[in-house]
C-alpha cells in the first residue's frame, strides 16, 4: 500500500490545495490530508470545521482520508506508516522554506518529501489571501469550492 500525506492548516481549503490533493490521489493508494492543529494560532475555522469541509470537497476521491494532527508531521507519518509527504510549490520562495523542512524530516525519520509544482492557475493562491479578499467583500468564488465559499460567507457574516 503506497501512502502519502498532504499537510497544512487549510483555513480554508482552496482550489490550489484540491489540485495537489487530487494529483496525489492519482499517484498513491492512500492520501492523508493532515490538518495542522496550532493552539497558538486562532484560525477562521475551527479544526473540526476544516476537517468536515475537506472531507466534503474531497469526497470524489475514495482514497483520501482527513485527520487532524498536533506535533511533528514525521510522528504522524510514523504512526500511519506513511513514507512520503506531498507538498505543492507555488514559487521559489516556497522552495527555500520547504527544502529546509524536507531535509529536517528525512533526517529525523527517513520520510521523503515530494514537491509538486502548482498549477499556474493557482500560483498566487493562499488561504490567507482568500480570507483577506473575502473579508473586504472581494469575489473569491473562483478560488475555493462552492461549499467552502458558502461557509466562508457565513463565517464572515457572523464575525
Amino acid at each position: 500500500m503506497r501512502r502519502a500525506v498532504c499537510p497544512g492548516s487549510f483555513d480554508p481549503i482552496t482550489n490550489g490545495h484540491l489540485d495537489i490533493i487530487g494529483r496525489a490521489s492519482k499517484l498513491y493508494d492512500e492520501v492523508y490530508v493532515a490538518v495542522m492543529i496550532n493552539k497558538s494560532k486562532k484560525g477562521l475555522f475551527e479544526v473540526e470545521e476544516r476537517i468536515e469541509l475537506i472531507r466534503q470537497v474531497t469526497a470524489e476521491y475514495a482514497n483520501v482520508r482527513v485527520e487532524a494532527f498536533h506535533g511533528l508531521l514525521v510522528d504522524f507519518c510514523k504512526q500511519r506508516d506513511i513514507p512520503a509527504i506531498v507538498k505543492g510549490l507555488r514559487a521559489v520562495s516556497d522552495f527555500d522554506y520547504e527544502l529546509q523542512m524536507a531535509q529536517m524530516n528525512i533526517g529525523l525519520s527517513g520520510v521523503e518529501t515530494l514537491f509538486v509544482p502548482t498549477n499556474p492557475t493557482y500560483s498566487f493562491l493562499s488561504s490567507s489571501l482568500v480570507k483577506e479578499v473575502a473579508t473586504w467583500g472581494g469575489d473569491v468564488s473562483h478560488l475555493v469550492p462552492p461549499l467552502v465559499l458558502e461557509a466562508l460567507a457565513e463565517r464572515l457574516k457572523r464575525d
